[in-house]
């Protein structure tokens, strides 16, 4: 599976942006996909995850409420909405993708296999 990142900005405090994560080699319809960030001299992070089967979604504390992590199957895609950023959401941010992940791992970055090379979000003040 290659995953490939896509909808790198700058916007300002407030604005909003849609991250697309395109799957290529085979489709991640039963897949685990998972948005991290890692901004400059901070540990990545988890920020969003969508499970295959039945769509639950998951949030980090941080952007519940302003993210909206979504997928569309038939073009083997899943996005990252989002909208109300603030100058901490400045992040390089990555898509990952993974099967048989459990509920609970959902957060968890090494438990994805399969990471899109980043793309960078600067939100100004």
């Amino acid at each position: 599976v290659q995953l490939q990142a896509s909808g790198r900005g700058l916007v300002q405090a407030g604005g909003s942006l849609r991250l697309s994560c395109a799957a290529s080699g085979r489709t991640i319809d039963t897949y685990t996909v998972a948005w991290f960030r890692q901004a400059l001299g901070k540990e990545r992070e988890f920020v969003a995850a969508i499970r295959s089967r039945g769509g639950t979604t998951y949030y980090a504390d941080s952007v519940k409420g302003r993210f909206t992590i979504s997928r569309q199957n038939a073009k083997n895609t899943v996005y990252l909405q989002m909208y109300s950023l603030r100058p901490e959401d400045t992040a390089t941010y990555y898509c990952a993708a993974g099967a048989g992940i459990i509920a609970s791992s959902s957060t968890t970055a090494r438990m994805y296999a399969y990471w899109g090379q980043g793309t960078l979000v600067t939100v100004s003040s």
